[in-house]
């Protein structure tokens, strides 16, 4: 097939240059195919106008309304002294609210000719505020007049189609662009079966596509949109299952611990008994080690739900048939402490080899990129001769260096900061493909398990160990009620007289280089809604000065030395340190049972699931938890309601879908994992549970019959198309 299919053909043929660049470089179009898969965002119908009640602050918006008067206005300024400078005030209006239009200079002539009362036209600009009023700066506008036969025939039927714009290409122009390709969906090539496109009764793809770019009809879109959803959720999940099929096929070796090994040592020695959940996840793991394919299980906890232990029992059941278990933690923050409680955790049975080890006992090594070079070495040599059972690191791991004997299990802890490549690079480390467990304590709605995580089976432990306190989680306005904030650090001075301790933590370190765009002159508004995020060194000497003065205050933020960092975390723990003021780095794993407080500074900055995981911080241990989520943030605006909802609850899950519902669904996926979780136009993952979990069985039982497609060229093409951006991101992002 020498021609190029219609849909691979390049945009910069079919609409010239300049238009295809800046698709290329603000939407990531570049072909007629992804032009036509670029989405209407929503429909206006011709009777109706948009709302300008609830317009979004500082996003490109477009708008359909009438013009309710205009007026043009002299003043002096710098640029015209004699009172010749001209400004063009319009107002629009949509029977839901009113906005004000605003044109400077020479631009004022032609919208002051054609913005007269009563005229209907769409507008597309930025949102900003002036004098506390929404405004719309030199608005990009298209008439519409309905008498003109083209205009009646661009926006074909009653609806108009409003599409994803940027401010360099408005909704209008992408839609006329769609327009001129739109023929070329007939060729469009159907990735579904066709038995199961019948059975479902959805419309054929060229179909979908006219009807979702020109509908004549509300029916058209619903039937349109219930179509493209399935094809992406159906797509993913047959990429999804056959990953899971060809991961069926790999060997592993079973691992069955010993009757009386190390695992039944250690589990005497725990002075608690595991919860009912704990026990369940651990033999739902014991059934997938004992099987002679590798174990591929996503284990999902709340923050201090006890993974670790369940984890910590897994790696053990493998020493005790032969094997090493190696535990990844994204920091190194964070895999010196899993090192530390787990040599703590097991005693002597951590001291293989050494005098007053137990008799089953192993060695538990560290491996990180900052240690010396002798302890790397000495710690190298345990791993490739066996002696050491267990080894927790970072990346380092994954080495070409790095030998072991005989890896057996593979635990990662976090599993949305490593790529499915790097799980691959680990895998290769053993004789065969080793045992998979991936620890995760953001709790993930089910249909984003299904999608992110899909070529994993699920564990959940939702219940708390005994003797975990409750937090109590509270907002404080502190642009509203200043003096509320002075109370928030008086409730820390007395958690710290009552001997515990307590964490402030701020977006920001506070000695980053001045940044390139701060050089832009703002508006005073401006200022005010963008102040730089509060920063952990100006934040701790402004307590240890003021509110917090005659305390030991401390800082921990990602750019200092690991040894240094080490250093800080280990005084705090060992509670020499009152006060620690950090970024996130102590947002995952660390565990300091004595801390009872913890102050957010700026939290309307971080997500819903970030705060989540922060606040499980405090209350580990038997005195009750407080967190404090500190916002400038006016009482309507979304960022406090986001807030509230945190301090609400403290269901990870029920926050989780929260988090969802707020942001679109590509963040979530495309944080999530690498990959093309991002190319999910039209499903939402929340809403659309339904198709999710039923694309997912039509896919098992496809792959299970067909595993390579042989009957499907549309779906291996649809397949290698998304495949591939999956490839390019994982690359992109490494």
């Amino acid at each position: 097939m020498d021609l190029v299919p219609a849909l691979d053909e390049p945009l910069k043929k079919v609409l010239g240059p300049p238009t295809a660049k800046v698709m290329a470089e603000h939407l990531g179009l570049h072909t007629v195919g992804d032009l036509l898969h670029h989405y209407p965002r929503r429909y206006e119908e011709r009777g109706q106008l948009t709302h300008l009640a609830d317009l979004p602050m500082d996003e490109h918006v477009t708008v359909v309304a009438m013009v309710a008067d205009a007026r043009l206005h002299s003043f002096a300024s710098a640029k015209a002294p004699r009172g010749k400078g001209q400004r063009l005030e319009v107002t629009i209006t949509d029977g839901s609210g009113r906005l004000q239009l605003v044109f400077f200079g020479n631009g004022v002539h032609k919208p002051h000719k054609e913005l007269l009362p009563g005229t209907r036209a769409m507008f597309a600009g930025k949102v900003s505020v002036f004098n506390r009023r929404l405004q719309l700066a030199h608005p990009a506008y298209e008439l519409l007049r309905d008498d003109s036969e083209e205009a009646v025939e661009s926006w074909a039927g009653a609806l108009i189609p409003l599409y994803p714009a940027t401010a360099k290409l408005e909704s209008w122009k992408i839609g006329k662009a769609i327009q001129t390709v739109l023929p070329s969906a007939q060729e469009a090539v159907d990735p579904l079966p066709e038995s199961l496109r019948e059975g479902r009764g959805l419309v054929p793809l060229p179909e979908a596509l006219l009807k979702i770019h020109r509908p004549h009809t509300k029916a058209d879109i619903e039937d349109a949109r219930a179509r493209l959803k399935w094809d992406e959720a159906f797509v993913l999940q047959v990429a999804l299952a056959r990953r899971r099929h060809a991961d069926a096929q790999l060997p592993a070796v079973a691992r069955r611990p010993a009757p009386d090994g190390l695992l039944t040592a250690f589990d005497a020695r725990l002075p608690f008994t595991l919860t009912e959940g704990q026990q369940q996840v651990s033999r739902e793991i014991f059934a997938d080690l004992a099987t002679e394919h590798p174990m591929h299980r996503l284990l999902q906890g709340e923050v201090g739900s006890g993974k670790t232990m369940v984890a910590l029992r897994a790696m053990l059941a493998v020493v005790d048939a032969g094997g090493q278990a190696a535990m990844l933690a994204p920091t190194e923050v964070l895999a010196q402490q899993h090192h530390r409680s787990i040599v703590e955790m097991m005693g002597e049975l951590a001291e293989g080899g050494m005098l007053g080890g137990a008799e089953h006992a192993t060695k538990v090594v560290l491996l990180t990129g900052s240690m010396g070079a002798a302890a790397r070495r000495q710690a190298l040599l345990d791993l490739v001769a066996g002696e050491a059972g267990i080894v927790i690191g970072t990346h380092a791991l994954i080495e070409d260096k790095v030998q072991f004997h005989d890896l057996g299990l593979v635990v990662v802890d976090e599993q949305h900061r490593f790529g499915v490549e790097q799980r691959d690079a680990l895998r290769g480390k053993g004789k065969q493909p080793p045992h998979l467990l991936v620890m995760t304590a953001t709790p993930i709605p089910r249909t984003v398990a299904m999608t992110v995580f899909g070529d994993l089976e699920t564990s959940v432990l939702d219940q708390l160990p005994a003797g975990r306190s409750p937090i109590a989680s509270h907002v404080v306005p502190a642009a509203d009620k200043p003096h509320f904030l002075a109370r928030a650090w008086q409730r820390v001075r007395e958690e710290v007289e009552n001997g515990h301790q307590a964490y402030v933590v701020c977006p920001r370190i506070g000695d980053e280089e001045d940044d390139p765009k701060k050089g832009k002159a703002k508006s005073p508004e401006d200022e005010a809604e963008k102040r730089p995020p509060l920063a952990v060194l100006d934040v701790a000497e402004q307590l240890a000065k003021g509110p917090l003065q005659g305390l030991s205050v401390e800082v921990l933020h990602g750019r200092m030395h690991p040894d240094d960092k080490d250093a800080v975390m280990r005084r705090f723990a060992a509670g020499d340190t009152d006060v620690l003021v950090a970024t996130t780095v102590i947002e995952v794993g660390v565990n300091v049972p004595n801390a009872t407080a913890m102050v957010i500074m700026d939290a309307d900055r971080f997500g819903v699931s970030q705060l989540h995981q922060l606040r499980g911080r405090v209350g580990r241990g038997s005195a009750p938890g407080l967190c404090l989520l500190v916002t400038e943030m006016p009482e309507a605006s979304p960022a406090r309601q986001r807030l509230g909802a945190v301090a609400s609850t403290l269901d990870g899950f029920e926050l989780s879908r929260i988090d969802l519902e707020q942001r679109r669904e590509g963040d979530v996926l495309g944080q999530a994992q690498s990959g093309a979780r991002t190319s999910l136009r039209m499903l939402a993952v929340i809403e659309d549970e339904e198709i999710i979990a039923e694309a997912r069985q039509e896919a098992a039982a496809l792959v299970e019959r067909d595993p390579e497609l042989t009957g499907l060229p549309g779906l291996r093409t649809a397949l290698d198309a998304l495949l591939d951006e999956e490839r390019e991101q994982y690359l992109e992002k490494g």
